[in-house]
């Protein structure tokens, strides 16, 4: 047993996970508005522009990203074409550098057997699995983020805090100045813990001057040349609009997304199950100095080394994006990789019998995966049995959506039956056969993300934005304008392939609904915000479709006739 463990706790093996997980179904559904169109669009503008220091959407300056992971996909987009494919394809790469790099990080630290446990831990949680399956920066920015802290962690090698800068400033060039910033709060974080609980300050770990100044010139002149490229390409008032961005982000609610203080906790908490219980007795015990001060005992103390410095850029995060108005899914990604760390060590010290199995452990794994479990099989039930469920939803939007003729099996609401079922069982075998516990956890759920990505995720799409994108397709190619109106979305973009040149006004809501177009107009509400367009003179209704409402407007050669007189 011990002989087919070691042949299986391989890199090949590792590289074949990745290939096999990330890589089938890429292109199975369109990109999901926005985040994926997004940057997507971006990609594509740049390849019909051939300027790549210009990060775009609509052809103008899109001050919002830097320009890093759009090269990756205008790459990818060169390879495979503009297509779905290609614009995931990145993030399905960067999943098999990430887990390789957990592998022979985690042998390093410990020995192989961590390594692979380390890579499952990661494989087999719901978010960190979907997100190397995803169209979006935050998979390639915190891996940039992650290599930056590892490098900082304690050493007299100028070389390592010169690596670090490296990678902080790729992170600055993949989505912003975070990429600095978290690394910079978390070897502060580290340092401080570091001193406080040392018995003698000089057992603290010693960062030199010299060597944080590498850290920190490194970093800062990659930060200024992505600041002055977008200066130099787009002008000073691009950048500007970008640190104001910044500001909105910190200290307003931006894109609607006010979220309340707790937010991130509870996205974790159910998004990167397993993870998030079984790394839950390391994570806390960041509270273990304060339980101590009031003269109670911890079965986790505060740890040293390595999972210190983990356990600090678990919290610098989840404390810096909570404080942050704005909280969107993608801000506490950066976890994910703290915690998948913390969850190995302490299922790894558990096969080891260095730690027990808590019961407040099983029962938390019971109830969030029940929770879990429960959404998975809600979603294919609303839409199996959408007739039951439309009169006790109160969103006309979500209904019209729900008319969309999407076929089921009937079967699929099993994938969440099936998925409790299967974690129940590690918890009765955990003592029987621990390794074989940890196993059937991950690899259910990295099967189930598998699964549930192929069949279920796929008819989620025919609800949400099937009957839109086949609108805009349908356009493609066509002399015409093609516009949202009352929301806003990306998706014309991509999906309309809108060329360059078109006229700025065309962009305009106001222009295209009251304006002199020259050109036959499409425009497409929301069923819960069309009635104001319903009754416009200028608006003829076409259709009403699964929750959209498309409008046709014909030129009006009297109005053109007149703006050009003038």
């Amino acid at each position: 047993m011990k002989n087919q463990q070691s042949i299986f706790e391989k890199p090949w093996a590792v590289a074949l996970l990745a290939i096999v997980f990330f890589v089938p179904f890429l292109g199975k559904v369109h990109l999901f508005d926005w985040d994926e169109i997004n940057f997507a669009e971006s990609a594509r503008e740049m390849l019909m522009t051939g300027k790549y220091l210009r990060v775009q959407i609509d052809y103008q300056p899109f001050w919002e990203k830097p320009p890093l992971f759009i090269w990756l996909q205008a790459l990818s987009m060169k390879i495979f074409g503009v297509n779905e494919f290609a614009a995931r394809f990145p993030n399905a790469v960067i999943g098999l550098i990430t887990l390789l790099t957990f592998y022979f990080l985690g042998k390093r630290l410990y020995n192989a057997r961590f390594g692979f446990l380390w890579v499952l831990a990661y494989l087999g949680s719901i978010t960190p699995h979907l997100y190397f399956k995803s169209g979006i920066i935050d998979p390639w920015f915190n891996y940039f983020m992650f290599l930056s802290v590892v490098l900082l962690f304690p050493s007299d090698k100028p070389l390592r805090f010169f690596w670090a800068g490296v990678f902080a400033g790729l992170a600055v060039w993949t989505k912003g100045p975070v990429g600095v910033g978290i690394p910079t709060l978390t070897l502060g974080t580290y340092w401080a813990l570091s001193y406080f609980q040392s018995k003698s300050h000089s057992q603290s770990p010693i960062y030199s001057f010299k060597n944080l100044f590498i850290f920190g010139l490194t970093a800062g002149l990659l930060t200024l040349g992505w600041m002055l490229a977008i200066i130099w390409e787009s002008g000073w008032a691009t950048f500007v609009a970008f640190l104001e961005y910044l500001y909105r982000l910190g200290a307003t609610s931006e894109a609607d997304h006010g979220q309340p203080f707790y937010y991130h906790f509870v996205v974790v908490l159910i998004g990167c199950f397993p993870i998030s219980v079984l790394g839950l007795p390391y994570v806390s015990a960041i509270f273990a100095p304060l339980i101590k001060k009031f003269g109670k005992t911890t079965n986790n103390p505060l740890p040293q080394g390595f999972p210190l410095m983990m356990l600090c850029l678990f919290w610098v995060v989840m404390i810096v994006f909570s404080i942050v108005k704005t909280k969107i899914v993608h801000y506490s990604s950066m976890t994910y990789f703290p915690l998948s760390f913390l969850a190995a060590l302490w299922l790894y010290r558990w096969l080891q019998n260095q730690v027990t199995w808590p019961r407040w452990v099983s029962t938390l794994f019971i109830m969030v995966g029940f929770v879990l479990s429960l959404a998975l099989m809600a979603v294919p039930l609303i839409g199996i049995y959408t007739a039951f469920f439309t009169p006790y939803i109160d969103d006309t939007f979500v209904v019209g959506n729900l008319q969309a003729p999407v076929e089921w099996k009937g079967y699929e609401w099993f994938f969440g039956v099936g998925y409790f079922c299967i974690i129940c069982v590690p918890l009765f075998l955990k003592n029987q056969n621990k390794l074989l516990a940890i196993r059937a956890v991950f690899f259910a759920t990295a099967l189930l993300m598998f699964s549930y990505t192929a069949i279920v995720v796929p008819k989620i799409e025919g609800y949400t934005q099937q009957t839109v994108i086949d609108f805009y397709e349908s356009k493609r190619g066509q002399d015409i304008y093609v516009w949202p109106i009352g929301f806003k979305s990306y998706a014309q973009f991509f999906y309309f392939k809108k060329p360059p040149g078109v006229r700025p006004e065309a962009s305009s809501e106001e222009w295209l609904i009251n304006g002199p177009v020259d050109k036959p107009t499409f425009l497409i509400s929301r069923i819960d915000r069309a009635e104001p367009y319903r009754i416009h003179p200028n608006l003829e209704l076409i259709k009403e479709e699964n929750g959209f409402v498309f409008f046709r407007r014909k030129p009006d050669y009297q109005k053109i006739s007149e703006s050009l007189n003038q």
